[in-house]
């Protein structure tokens, strides 16, 4: 089942999207291999804190975040990795490591991949192990309304 709150959001603002449901997984590429999405359109949450404050991360499953380089991008802001007990309690409708990637749903910014973009359409979950949420990236740009950065690299 979608987030209660995802699904309001989605709902409310007439979000063109497509849930689907899978095997339980927890690694992003585990989620996109069970849903059968391509590694580079699932994208996958990473949480940080940047200056202190909580930030969402959105980028493809097959990358990771170049903390440097995004301290650099956001003219040296101090960016750590979030841990769990910083943020479990922030997602009280979403299974820990779930996360869909709105901060603004959360009161969080959010910033995305520019690596992205360029795609057709985008999947991510949808607050829990088991649920994805299909859309047109524009659509999500449109709704989640994130900072655009190119930031990461290929693990």
């Amino acid at each position: 089942m979608l987030s209660p709150r995802l699904h309001h959001f989605l709902d409310e603002r007439h979000g063109h999207y497509t849930a689907l449901t899978h095997s339980h997984t927890i690694t992003a590429q585990e989620t996109a291999a069970a849903a059968n999405i391509g590694h580079q359109h699932f994208a996958k949450t990473v949480m940080l804190k940047i200056d202190g404050a909580l930030a969402m991360m959105v980028m493809p499953a097959s990358y990771r975040v170049d903390l440097l380089r995004l301290s650099r991008a956001l003219g040296g802001s101090v960016v750590e990795l979030a841990q769990e007990d910083e943020f479990r309690d922030v997602f009280p409708d979403c299974e820990l490591g779930a996360m869909p990637p709105f901060g603004n749903l959360y009161g969080m910014k959010v910033y995305v991949d520019s690596r992205l973009t360029g795609r057709a359409e985008i999947a991510f979950n949808a607050g829990s192990h088991t649920d994805v949420v299909r859309m047109p990236y524009d659509e999500f740009e449109r709704l989640a309304q994130p900072e655009v950065l190119w930031l990461t690299h290929v693990m």
